[in-house]
């Protein structure tokens, strides 16, 4: 017996064992006694008992019922959407939620729900409530279909998740373009951002763009940063990454480029406008004191030209972040890559290594190398100002974060600039790239749902890992079964 099924394993034994003959009210009054607890289903799908009677404010029924840990196992479990459990006449959980008292079979009959409590010694709830939450957690990213998709073919399953990475590739490449757009446009309209607030008007969207309006190469620089350091925020930061990137604006940066202490101002402005600077507290080392000090005296001279947005560090989010992925590291390596932008013609080269490589290996290993940022600095060993110094960061962008800017930020933006100046051949080279793409990124989400649906060894295949991401949140958690073509096939 599979691990995972133990939680309600035991919640089935007390069922089939101390059941029969037991009385059990609903929050909402009504009296429910069991008569027959019925036959345990041994088949994977299906209701946990089959042909079980029980009688309901004096009315026997003769059905089926499903065994699960919580009432909202129901709808997670896909039971909402499969007509299998269309017989189910009484739902059993563990503790009855006095929130919800019945739940709702795909035809749309109202089951009641119990919960098993008087049924388990007071002493053992506890520990079996901890176990059943421990073995959610194990399986943080489950889907409804999980347990019963293996009836469909492989083939099947990876041509639909394919279609998916496909998708969301081109909903990236039109993001992208709609940005040049608007950079185009506003350039037109000498509007400068973020400063002024405006909305895109109707001659705006009848605008049609040609190849000409996006020869200027510092519109594809703005939206190449803006990209970079939106991915650079992961979920927890991605749009406060953004904003800084579109309020500390190439067009300044550009101004001290032949600095000789460059990198210096980067890092003054970017700490400065985000508010990650603590004010009146002494640091905890030496070092720290004398890298603010730095980064004030720096901004001193540059803060004239700036008159966009300064943000605050509550803005940020720290919480439940590896010291590594804290903001501050993230915005040291966004920092590197503008280093390059500016010094080593980063977005020329990779156009040109795109353009003139046929090896689609030279071109992988090229942009991992372009893309990796190793840690040095003040903040290869400190992850705040305020903390005290810790282990060395190795990396400020590894291969695996470097990986999903490829996938998700260069190919795209490649892909869209040979599209827009008629070069088919390169967008398509770019196309391929992405379909046999191997990333070394990790993702809890893209490893539960690929042992979810058996296609494990799909989920490193940028595609298949892409439209796994994008099953699972545009289907799976939106409880959209019965509009994906794997639920489809399962629940029908």
């Amino acid at each position: 017996m599979n691990s995972q099924k133990l939680p309600e394993k035991f919640l089935s034994n007390i069922w089939k064992n101390q059941s029969n003959n037991k009385l059990f009210t609903t929050s909402d009054g009504k009296k429910i006694r069991v008569i027959d607890p019925g036959n345990e289903n041994t088949q994977t799908d299906g209701p946990d008992f089959k042909n079980a009677r029980i009688k309901i404010d004096g009315i026997t029924f003769q059905g089926d019922i499903e065994i699960d840990s919580f009432h909202s196992d129901w709808k997670d479990h896909g039971h909402i959407f499969n007509k299998k459990y269309n017989k189910v006449v009484l739902h059993v959980i563990l503790s009855e939620d006095h929130k919800y008292n019945y739940v709702v079979t795909r035809n749309g009959r109202k089951i009641p729900t119990v919960g098993l409590d008087s049924l388990i010694a007071p002493e053992s709830r506890n520990s079996i409530q901890k176990a059943i939450l421990e073995e959610r957690n194990e399986r943080l990213y489950r889907i409804p279909c999980g347990n019963i998709s293996d009836d469909i073919n492989e083939k099947s399953k990876l041509e639909f998740i394919q279609s998916l990475g496909v998708q969301r590739f081109q909903k990236k490449c039109d993001r992208i373009l709609q940005r040049l757009k608007e950079l185009v446009y506003l350039k037109e309209l000498n509007v400068q951002e973020p400063v002024v607030q405006y909305e895109l008007d109707e001659k705006f969207i009848n605008r049609t763009f040609t190849h000409t309006d996006f020869e200027d190469t510092k519109i594809w620089e703005q939206v190449f940063y803006e990209i970079v350091f939106e991915a650079l925020g992961y979920t927890n930061n991605k749009d406060i990454m953004k904003k800084t990137a579109q309020s500390v604006e190439l067009n300044l940066l550009r101004k001290y480029c032949d600095d000789d202490n460059f990198e210096d101002i980067l890092e003054a402005i970017f700490f400065n406008v985000s508010g990650m600077i603590p004010s009146g507290i002494k640091y905890n080392d030496g070092a720290t004191t004398e890298y603010v000090r730095k980064l004030i005296e720096h901004w001193d001279l540059v803060k004239k030209d700036y008159d966009n947005k300064v943000f605050k560090k509550s803005q940020w989010n720290f919480a439940k972040l590896r010291p590594p992925n804290f903001p501050t590291i993230r915005i040291a390596g966004g920092i590197k890559l503008l280093y390059k932008l500016f010094k080593e013609d980063l977005i020329k080269n990779i156009l040109l290594e795109c353009e003139e490589q046929n090896d689609i290996k030279k071109i992988e290993a090229f942009m991992r190398n372009n893309i990796v940022v190793k840690g040095d600095g003040y903040w290869h060993n400190h992850y705040v100002f305020d903390g005290k110094p810790g282990t060395t960061i190795k990396y400020f962008i590894g291969v695996a974060r470097a990986d999903d800017i490829i996938i998700n930020v260069i190919l795209p933006f490649v892909s869209v600039y040979f599209e827009i100046f008629g070069r088919k051949e390169v967008t398509q080279k770019i196309f391929r790239f992405y379909l046999n793409y191997y990333q070394k990124s990790e993702s809890r989400l893209v490893s539960d749902i690929s042992k979810s649906l058996s296609v494990e060894r799909k989920q490193g295949i940028s595609v298949y890992h892409q439209g796994m991401i994008s099953l699972y949140r545009n289907y799976c958690s939106q409880s959209k079964c019965l509009n994906c073509e794997i639920g489809k096939r399962v629940f029908n």
